[in-house]
């Protein structure tokens, strides 16, 4: 039967309540996602690049590991248990940053990229040199 009244309903939700969800879902999401953005490690000498979490020698995420050399480093994506997973470091006499391929680079107490070495050859000891001679032949 209608009487001609209006009956009001109480909202489930009022206003401030309203307004303040999406807000706290948007802080939530910011906060999920509020990791800087990965700088990307890039061989000068192959183009190979990837995201890196790290650049020095005691990474955070792998505590018991110190490096030879600085070095641009990932957190293994695969390891459960704080992995990593070395991917290059700067030529020690021209600065190029360089990955661990063989094809890029060598480490003889220092990291050295390809060209260097070839460019520095006979200062290098003779199974290095001995090591590109073959290089060069495959």
């Amino acid at each position: 039967m209608n009487t001609g009244k209006q009956t009001l309903v109480e909202p489930v939700l009022d206003i401030t309540e309203a307004q303040s969800f999406p807000m706290a879902y948007s802080n939530i999401e910011k906060e999920e996602n509020s990791e800087k953005p990965k700088e990307i490690f890039v061989c000068q000498n192959c183009r190979f690049s990837v995201p890196y979490d790290y650049f020095g020698r005691r990474p955070p995420f792998s505590k018991s590991f110190v490096l030879m050399e600085e070095a641009f480093v990932m957190k293994d994506p695969f390891s459960a248990d704080g992995g990593m997973i070395t991917l290059g470091s700067n030529c020690s006499s021209c600065g190029a940053i360089v990955c661990l391929s063989q094809d890029c680079s060598l480490f003889y107490t220092k990291r050295f990229c390809l060209p260097c070495v070839k460019r520095n050859l006979r200062d290098f000891p003779s199974e290095i040199i001995e090591e590109m001679k073959r290089k060069r032949k495959e």
